[in-house]
This record gives C-alpha cells, sequence and structure tokens, in this order.
C-alpha cells in the first residue's frame, strides 16, 4: 500500500515566485513541515473585520451568501461553500475531508470513491444506472435473501452442461444413425453439429462474460443485444424449443419402458401386424399424458426435490457411457453373444425365435410364418424357398473389422426390410409381406432426416450461463464449463460413432427398436455387464432431463413476461408467493402435451432442432453484430472470439435449419417474425422514395424517431462529441490537436460535430462563416473524422457557444460530450474574457448533463501517425461522476496510438477509509467491468495546511486583487473616450475567446464629468499609491480558499509523485465557483493541481452513468 507522506519547506518572502509565474519547481516543496495551529484556519483568530468585506481585501468584493443549504451527511451538518470570501469562522470538521476540499460542492451528486466501492461490495446496492437497470431488467429472484454463491465451474456449469446436452439421442437413436448414414456419414453429421454449438458457446461466452447475466439465459443474452423485438421472438422459440425438448424425453422414456422395460404394459395392442405402430403410438400418448402430469406435479410441489435428483440422474448418464466403453474394448476379446438370424440378406426378427430354431424345419416357427401349413408340399414364399437361413453375429467385437462395411450410407425407404448387403440372396424375390417377421424401416432415412434427429443430443449448452447467479465466478467458469462440456461431448459422439461402426453389425445397426437381437435395446447389447445398465439408466437419465426442461422452460416464459413486451403473456409472470411461475408451468405442460400427442420420438425432435437452431442463430447474430458496431460497453472478458467465427456460427445454423427439414424451417421463421411483428406493431412507415437515397432518407428517418422514444440505456452510451475549436484571424484553426485526440477517442464510431463561433453579424459575416466551415471540413478530412461540422456566428463568443451546445444534433443524435481546449497564458492575458469564456462553458455544459473533456497541453498529445511506445495511462479516480474515467482508456486503448499502453487506476484513501479493503473492492469492481488494469490506492493523511499552501493562496489572492485595480483603471480610460458614440455602441473584440468586459464596466455614462472621474479613481485606484499596495499586500487570504488551495497542492505532489512517467493522466475535474468572483481563482486551482504534468485530460461527467457490470 502506498503511503504518502508530505513535507514543505516555508518560503522567505523574497523567494516567492513572481506574478507571472505559472509553474513554481515542485521540488521546492520539500522539507520541513511548518504547523500553523493544529486543524485550525490559518485565519481562524482573525474576527470579521469590516476590510474583509472591501474591495481591497479580496478579490471577491463585498461578502457574497453562501449559496448552498446545509446538507446532511453521517449526522453532521456539512455545508457546501462558495470558494471566496467565506470569512466564517467554521471548524474543518464541519466540512467534507479538508484532503477534498476542492471537490465538496459536488459530493451531493458524485459521490466519494471510498463511499461508492462500500456500497458496491456486494453489488446489492448500485448507483443510478445500473441500479435501476438491476430494477428494471433483473428478472431474477433477487429480492430473496441469499448466502453468496460459491459454486465453481465444474459443479456449477461443466456437470449441469453434460448432464443436459447427453440424453435420449445418444442411447434410442445414435446407432440408428451411424447404421443408416455409415460411419464416414454419421462423423459428419456429428462433427457439423457440434462445431455448430461449439460457435454458438464461444459467441454465448463473449456475451456471458460481458456482464452480468441474471436468470432468462439465451433470452437475458439476445434482448439485452439486439433489442426486445429479436430478444422476445427468439426467447419464445427457445421457449417452445425447450417445452419441445421436454415432450421428446418424455416420449424418449415411455419408449425405453414400453419397448425394452415392460412391454406387457402396453393397454392397446393390435392382432394385425399393420396396426402395431398405430397401437404403439397410443400406448405412448396414453403413458406419455400420465409421465407428463406426474412431473408437472413435482416441479409445482417443489424444484428443490427436482435439483436434489439431478445428481441421481447425472450419475446415471455417466455409468451407462462408461459402461459403453467398457462393453466396446471387452467385445474385442469376448464378443458377447446376440444372434441375429437371417434369410438370405433379409434380417428376421427375433422376439418369437430361439438360438436353435433359425431353419428350415417344418415344426418351427418360422415354417408356420412363410407356408400355409406343416405338410412338405405346402405353399411356401418364394423367397424362403429360394433362399437359406444363418445366423450371424449381431455384435461382431471391435477386432472383427466390421467397420469396413458400416462405413458407408445404406439409406432405406418406409415398409423396406432392413437387409445386409454382403449376404446373397435370389434377385428375383418379389417384395416382403408386412404379414412374415421381417425387421422392417419404419420412416423413410435421409441424411437431412437424420441431422434434424440428432440435433438435439448436442443442445443444452445454455446450462451454465442460466446457472450464472449460483456461481462463485461466472465470466471464468461459463466460458471455461461449456466449452468443456461441449468438447467432452463432442468426443463422447464421435468416438461413439466409430466404436458403434466397428463392433456393431450394419443390420442391427439399422434396426431401430432392436427386433433382430429380441427386443434388445440396441447400445445396451454392447454394454458391459449386461444391457440393463443401460436401459435402466437410460430411463433415469431422460426422465431427469425432462424434469430439467419442465424446471427451466416455465421460468424462461416467465422472465420475457415480466419484461411485459408480449402483452398478451402478462399473465404468466405471476407465481406463488416464493416466485413459482405457476400459470407459466401450466401453459409449458399443455404445450408439451401437444409434442406427446404426435407421439413419435422422429417427429417432435427436428421441430425442437428448428427452435433451438434459429435460438443459436441469433445468439452468433448478437455477438458478431457488437464485434462489428465495437460498442464501447462490449468489453467481454472471453477474448477468444471473433466475428467471422460468429458470422460462421450463424451460417451453419441456417444452413442446418434448411437442411433437416425446409418446411420445418419456414415455419419457424414464420411464426418468430409475426412475434416480432407483434412486439413492435408499429414499424416504419414505408416511404421509398426514388432510388438508393430515398431508401436511405427513409431509414435515418425511422432511426432518429426510433432514436428519439426515449434516453439511451447505459449500455448504449457511447461519446456523442461536440468538438469546439478557436479560429485565429487568418480562419486557421488554433489547436488542431483537439481533433486529432477526438478521432482517437471515437475510432470512427459514433456522431462527431466539430463546431466553431464567429464574432459579428450574420448578415455581414455569413461569408466568413462559410469559409470558416470550409476550414474544418478540410481538417476534418485531414485528421479522418466522419461526422458534421458547425459555425455560429454571435456578437458574443460564449452565447455562441451556449447556442451551439444547446442546439447541435437531432433527436436523439445530440452530443452528450464536448471537448474543448485550455486557455493557455491565461495569466498573461490582459483581456479577462477568454478564460471567463473557457468557465462559462463549463457551466454551461454542467447545466446541459453532458460530459467534458479539457485536455491540457494539447500540443504535446501525440499525433495519429505516433503511437505511443509502452507506458501507461493514469486514472485518478477522486469522485464517482458515472464511470467516464473508466470508460475514456478504454476508448483510447481502442486506436493503435494507445493501444500499447497499460492501464492503472489510483484511487484516494483518507484517514476513515479501509485502504485495504477499498483496494480489493475496486479491483473486484473493474473485474465486473471487464476492464484490465493495475490498481493502486493512495493514503493521504490529514495534515496540516503548509507554508506553501499560504503563500501560494496569499500569492493568488494579491494578484487577482492587483489585476483587478488595474483593469479598473483601463475601464476609465476607455470610458473617456467613448464619451462622443452613441449610448448603445458598444466596441466589439473579434476574438473567440473573447466577450466583452462587463456592462456594468463598459457602460457609458453621458454625464461623466472630470470631478467624478477624479472621485472614481481616488476610490478604485488604491493600487497606484505605495500605500495601497501595502495594504494589498496585508490582506490575510481567505480560509475556504486556502483549503481548496491545500487540496490542490497535496494532489498535485501525489499525482506527480506517481505519474511523472505516464502518457496520459485522466483526472477528475472539479466544479466551477457557483459564485462567479472566485473564476479566476478556480482556474488557479486548475493549474495548480495539473502542474508538472506531461499531458492531462480534464474529465467531468454529465451526470448519468455511462459503464455498467452487467450485460
Amino acid at each position: 500500500m502506498a503511503s504518502v507522506r508530505f513535507t514543505v519547506t516555508p518560503t522567505k518572502a523574497e523567494d516567492l515566485p513572481g506574478l507571472s509565474d505559472t509553474s513554481p519547481d515542485i521540488s521546492s516543496r520539500s522539507g520541513a513541515r511548518v504547523r500553523f495551529g493544529s486543524r485550525e484556519s490559518v485565519n481562524r483568530s482573525e474576527p470579521p473585520s469590516e476590510a474583509s468585506g472591501g474591495p481591497g481585501a479580496t478579490a471577491g468584493g463585498a461578502e457574497t451568501p453562501d449559496d448552498s443549504n446545509a446538507e446532511q451527511g453521517d449526522g453532521n451538518s456539512k455545508i457546501s461553500s462558495v470558494y471566496i470570501n467565506n470569512s466564517h469562522g467554521l471548524d474543518d470538521d464541519d466540512f467534507y475531508d479538508r484532503n477534498l476540499a476542492l471537490f465538496e460542492e459536488e459530493m451531493d451528486t458524485r459521490p466519494k470513491v471510498s463511499s461508492l466501492l462500500n456500497r458496491l461490495a456486494n453489488y446489492t446496492n448500485l448507483t443510478q444506472g445500473a441500479k435501476e437497470h438491476e430494477e428494471a431488467e433483473g428478472i431474477g429472484e433477487k429480492k430473496k435473501a441469499s448466502k453468496s454463491p460459491q459454486m465453481g465451474t465444474f459443479m456449477g456449469v461443466y456437470l449441469p452442461c453434460l448432464q443436459n446436452i447427453f440424453g435420449v439421442i445418444l442411447f434410442l437413436r445414435l446407432t440408428w444413425v451411424v447404421g443408416s448414414a455409415g460411419v464416414l456419414q454419421g462423423l459428419c453429421i456429428v462433427f457439423v453439429c457440434c462445431c455448430c454449438t461449439l460457435l454458438t458457446a464461444i459467441s454465448m461466452s463473449a456475451i456471458a462474460t460481458n456482464g452480468v447475466v441474471p436468470a432468462g439465459g439465451a433470452y437475458f443474452m439476445i434482448s439485452r443485444s439486439l433489442g426486445p423485438e429479436f430478444g422476445g421472438a427468439v426467447g419464445l422459440c427457445f421457449y417452445l424449443g425447450t417445452t419441445f425438448a421436454g415432450a421428446m424425453y418424455i416420449l424418449g422414456a415411455i419408449e425405453i419402458l414400453l419397448m425394452y422395460i415392460a412391454p406387457k404394459a402396453a393397454i392397446f395392442e393390435s392382432k394385425h401386424p399393420e396396426g402395431e405402430g398405430a397401437a404403439m403410438l397410443n400406448n405412448m400418448r396414453v403413458y406419455g399424458s400420465i409421465c407428463l402430469l406426474l412431473m408437472s406435479l413435482l416441479v409445482f410441489v417443489g424444484v428443490k426435490y427436482v435439483n436434489k435428483l439431478a445428481s441421481v440422474f447425472l450419475a446415471c448418464v455417466i455409468v451407462s457411457i462408461v459402461s459403453i466403453y467398457v462393453g466396446a474394448l471387452v467385445s474385442a476379446f469376448k464378443p458377447p453373444h446376440f444372434p441375429v438370424c437371417m434369410l438370405g440378406n433379409r434380417t428376421i426378427s427375433g422376439h418369437e425365435i430361439e438360438d436353435h430354431q433359425c431353419t428350415k424345419t417344418k415344426t418351427t416357427y418360422l415354417w408356420k410364418q412363410f407356408c400355409q401349413g406343416p405338410e412338405v408340399n405346402a405353399s411356401c414364399d418364394e423367397y424362403f424357398l429360394s433362399n437359406n437361413f444363418s445366423q450371424i453375429e449381431g455384435i461382431p467385437g471391435l477386432a472383427s473389422g466390421i467397420i469396413s462395411e458400416n462405413l458407408w450410407s445404406s439409406y432405406i425407404s418406409r415398409g423396406d426390410v432392413v437387409e445386409k448387403g454382403s449376404l446373397g440372396s435370389s434377385p428375383d424375390a418379389h417384395p416382403a409381406s408386412t404379414q412374415q417377421p421381417y425387421v422392417f424401416a419404419d420412416i423413410t432415412t435421409s441424411f437431412t432426416l437424420l441431422v434434424g434427429i440428432f440435433f438435439p443430443s448436442v443442445t443444452g449448452i445454455m446450462a451454465g450461463s442460466n446457472r450464472s447467479g449460483d456461481l462463485k465466478d461466472a465470466q471464468r467458469s461459463i466460458p471455461i464449463g461449456t466449452i468443456l462440456a461441449i468438447l467432452t461431448t463432442s468426443v463422447v459422439y464421435l468416438t461413439s460413432v466409430l466404436l458403434f461402426g466397428a463392433c456393431i453389425d450394419g443390420v442391427v445397426l439399422r434396426d431401430k427398436f432392436g427386433d433382430s437381437v429380441k427386443g434388445n435395446l440396441v447400445v445396451g447389447t454392447l454394454a458391459w455387464p449386461t444391457p440393463w445398465v443401460i436401459v435402466i439408466g437410460s430411463f433415469f437419465s431422460t426422465c431427469g432431463a425432462g424434469l430439467q426442461s419442465l424446471t427451466g422452460a416455465p421460468r424462461l416464459l416467465q422472465a420475457i413476461a415480466k419484461d411485459n413486451i408480449v402483452p398478451f403473456l402478462r399473465v404468466f409472470g405471476h407465481g406463488k408467493a416464493n416466485g413459482e411461475p405457476t400459470w407459466a408451468l401450466l401453459l409449458t405442460a399443455l404445450i408439451a402435451e401437444l409434442g406427446i400427442l404426435i407421439a413419435s420420438l422422429d417427429l417432435v425432435a427436428p421441430i425442437l432442432t428448428m427452435f433451438f437452431l434459429m435460438c443459436y442463430l441469433f445468439v452468433n447474430l448478437a455477438c458478431g453484430l457488437q464485434t462489428l458496431l465495437r460498442s464501447p460497453n462490449w468489453r467481454p472478458r472471453f477474448s477468444y472470439y471473433h466475428w467471422t467465427l460468429s458470422f460462421l456460427g450463424m451460417t451453419i445454423c441456417l444452413a442446418l435449419m434448411f437442411i433437416s427439414s425446409w418446411y420445418y424451417a419456414i415455419v419457424a421463421m414464420v411464426i418468430a417474425g409475426m412475434i416480432y411483428k407483434y412486439i413492435e406493431y408499429h414499424g416504419a412507415e414505408k416511404e421509398w422514395g426514388d432510388g438508393i437515397r430515398g431508401l436511405s432518407l427513409s431509414a435515418a428517418r425511422y432511426a432518429l424517431l426510433r432514436l428519439e422514444e426515449g434516453p439511451p440505456h447505459t449500455k448504449n452510451w457511447r461519446p456523442q462529441v461536440l468538438v469546439l475549436l478557436k479560429l485565429d484571424e487568418d480562419a486557421h484553426v488554433k489547436s488542431p490537436r483537439l481533433l486529432t485526440f477526438a478521432s482517437q477517442l471515437k475510432a470512427g464510431k459514433g456522431l462527431t460535430i466539430v463546431g466553431t463561433v464567429v464574432s459579428g453579424n450574420f448578415l455581414q459575416s455569413y461569408g466568413e462563416a462559410l469559409a470558416a466551415e470550409q476550414t474544418l471540413k478540410h481538417l476534418m478530412d485531414k485528421e479522418r473524422v466522419k461526422g458534421f461540422c458547425q459555425c455560429i456566428v454571435a456578437q458574443k463568443p460564449r452565447e455562441g457557444i451556449s447556442h451551439m451546445i444547446q442546439s447541435s444534433g437531432l433527436g436523439g443524435m445530440k452530443p452528450n460530450t464536448v471537448v474543448m481546449g485550455w486557455p493557455h497564458a491565461w495569466r498573461q492575458s490582459e483581456d479577462p474574457q477568454a478564460w471567463k469564456t473557457f468557465i462559462n462553458t463549463v457551466r454551461v455544459t454542467t447545466a446541459a448533463h453532458l460530459a467534458l473533456l479539457v485536455p491540457k497541453n494539447i500540443s504535446l498529445f501525440p499525433s495519429n501517425s505516433e503511437p505511443c511506445a509502452e507506458g501507461y495511462i493514469d486514472v485518478w479516480w477522486i469522485v464517482h461522476d458515472g464511470g467516464m474515467l473508466m470508460l475514456l482508456p478504454f476508448l483510447l486503448r481502442q486506436h493503435k496510438v494507445w493501444r500499447k499502453c497499460g492501464m492503472r487506476i489510483f484511487t484516494v484513501a483518507q484517514m476513515e477509509d479501509n485502504s485495504i479493503q477499498m483496494k480489493k473492492d475496486l479491483a473486484t469492481f473493474l473485474y465486473h467491468l471487464r476492464i484490465e488494469a493495475e490498481v493502486e490506492v493512495v493514503e493521504m493523511h490529514d495534515s496540516d495546511i503548509s507554508a506553501y499552501t499560504y503563500e501560494r493562496t496569499l500569492m493568488m489572492e494579491q494578484r487577482s486583487q492587483m489585476l483587478r485595480q488595474m483593469r479598473l483603471s483601463k475601464s476609465d480610460r476607455e470610458k473617456e473616450a467613448q464619451l462622443v458614440k452613441d449610448r448603445n455602441s458598444m466596441l466589439r473584440l473579434t476574438s473567440i475567446g473573447s466577450d466583452d468586459e462587463d456592462e456594468h464596466h463598459r457602460r457609458v455614462q453621458m454625464t461623466w464629468t472630470k470631478e467624478k472621474s477624479s472621485q472614481y479613481r481616488a476610490m478604485h485606484s488604491g493600487c497606484s499609491t505605495p500605500e495601497g499596495f501595502r495594504d494589498m499586500l496585508s490582506i490575510r487570504p481567505d480560509h475556504s480558499n486556502v483549503r481548496r488551495m491545500h487540496t490542490a497542492v497535496k494532489l498535485n505532489e501525489v499525482i506527480v509523485n506517481k505519474s511523472h512517467d505516464a502518457r496520459l493522466v485522466l483526472l477528475n475535474m472539479p466544479g466551477p465557483p457557483r459564485n462567479t468572483d472566485g473564476d479566476e481563482n478556480y482556474m488557479e486551482f486548475l493549474e495548480v493541481l495539473t502542474e508538472g504534468l506531461e499531458r492531462v485530460l480534464l474529465v467531468r461527467g454529465g451526470g448519468s452513468e455511462v459503464i455498467t457490470i452487467y450485460s
């Protein structure tokens, strides 16, 4: 921890720097320390006298009453004093901390960093925009007091993703996919689907680590990235996909129950083979509806029971997969015995036959099926007569070389017999009858169909982002856990395809329901030690996945309903007292029932494939657009993303949608489009005009009208800059580097308006204004700044600048940040209006709630062709003003000039602050803001006012008083010269930075006489006599000025000590004094605060949050 001690040398009177000295040597401040009384003002012992309010005492003239009201804070009444002439004998403890006296007038609206960080420590009482953001958009159960989240990457993200990704398709359909498509095309299907989810996970990780993602997962991410219309449309698609996934899992569980666990439990049975399919579908509908009802009741009673069972279900999945791998390895040495009966090359159903009955014996079951009687001369099927029975091993084993037969695809039509191509058969046979005991295909297979059926087995990647509130470090856990889970499942799927192709015969693979192996689950035949491991494990895992879907889908619908973007869904935002979404659960159960009534796993899977693909498509689109738009709030902590990866993922999603089912794809898009138009029902009026220009005009008008609807959200805030430039007499820009700095800050994005003021009358100066505008355009082209220029003609420059700040921009495209230069050599200037215009502009920007950036020593700033070598951008965060100080270095480092610079953030700890805790809180805050920076807390001990501070304040007030007297005598001479002019005729100065003298001093007195002139000079020219000069030197400095100078001196010493080698120093800019008599002192305070620093950027926030921890 840095601890800074301040020691100063008492300075002799003859060592005082002259009035024109603008940068006293900082080293002269070191040495012994001088006390002016313990914690007392240097002029406290002096009672307020008449002289203290007279014109000869201070620069302020008559005493000014305090403009501010007493504030309550920490139980004490704290007074925000004006800068000048506060001669009340107030104790220091009645003020804000003496070390921050320069900022005390702003403490009511701009809190100290220490108090801000204390509130932000647990991120439960966020300030301004962030708090509103949480209240308006937070969709988690944040009202419920909960212990701090402790889940790590493994338990919080990796295992839930594994459980959601592994599911019914792996156990019930993957073998069939491999048998139909072959190993090569099967690998292709798995690889493309896994690539799609991996690219989506990369995009999702970027979005999820771009701030805090509350509940709602994909819906929250898309709606906050692409807006409520896209978010609502895709959120509902994701909801429907999750709901149909629940139906699919239930159908899978019922299929396992009725096919492999308890076939006798079937309610509907058919006496004819043609009706077996229909009877099975009816059984699925009845048992599926019962299972859905039971699961819905379990979810309604309490989701905690579902979460407790989740680990059991996950264990079932893992055990089942391990048994497959062990079985595959065992099959290389000892293949399991599962004989398959073949007639020629046709596969015979093994339900009714024993191992020794696969022959043409008249007493066997098979003879009865193919012949009309037991007699030798009985009429038999022609194919039966011309072909012989044979038995093959259903599981030849890993070392059998069967993979060579399974490499290529074998697509068949519905009703065809599953055949083994390597076996010979009679070619002139008639088609098989469904009355015969063959294994028939129940669906026509194709590559596109298999893609649609397999894709749901790779979904479930959002499980981690949905649990972000339970994670200890969500921004680290979500990307690592999700991508590791996808890589793990991808490896399992790819190796499973190879193992299935290398261990199981093709006819068994193509036998979807395992009829050829006596009704065993095909993947179970490979399992070790028994097929029941897979059967039981897959049943419980599918039940668990169904429960997870019925738990997650209602919460997603509740999140959408609470956002109130789809009015007719509003009722589903309500629920039980504990927040459980009762009505949403009811609707979810009804929609899932529709999926169960379809009753076929192969028909439900492509439906949810469409909805999930559309959701993933928009996740990729959101990430790609955010990356290309380079929004200031787009700062993902996960850095391994690129817009090309996002658009590649989006392309794969779109291709998979049309590959798997083009008509389902169109239906899904129509549904999403209808929801989009419903949410955004008042669309743009179609005013096309003629040609592209008319279209651009219509689009621009529509966009401006949309922007006008409300103030921009904190996440969308970016600096829309108004750059104020000053032209010299030859219409050349005095500080072109201001525009260079603006271009580095903008990096070609957002709105930039470059403005200047031409003094004069608009009717006479119109040509001059056009010339000034052309000068600005030429400079903008040279600096490659894309934007607009604006030139205003006004009698007084300060009025012109005020008008420009008020009127620049159009609709929602108004500037929110003003950039202007520092008035150089203001001390030497005889004309005080240059710096008065500067202070007036500061006041105008504050009144307009605009941010203000003032680069000091702008000529030393780098040009666009001078990239900075490695160094630091230092941020001195004194008071919180909306986060501008955090955002500006991030924006600058996007430009090539500042890219190599690191970022350091310094904040000041007072005596009462816990500096160690402040450093931890600040590091945590920056971590959540996704900003990489070194953090240091500088301790400023409460020291007594030094001799240097006292003398510097005295010098400032004496100089101010002397210049005032000099300007008064000059005013007298000018008034005598104006007697011949009209009363309303005024001398107009032409410089942009100079206004007229105050009207009180410029007013023409038609009754002015020699006696009055002598009397006026006697009163106001005290400095012209030695006695008057000595009186001026004998004044005591004002107490409030001493305190503010104390702040400026101490802060400057700390900043110079820490940041003397920084490439750029960003610093809070104190507000101007409420009493305008203290303007000159305010300029002196800013000079003292920044002297000794090469490049300084004074920053003043606009009063609103510009940075947020939220996504």
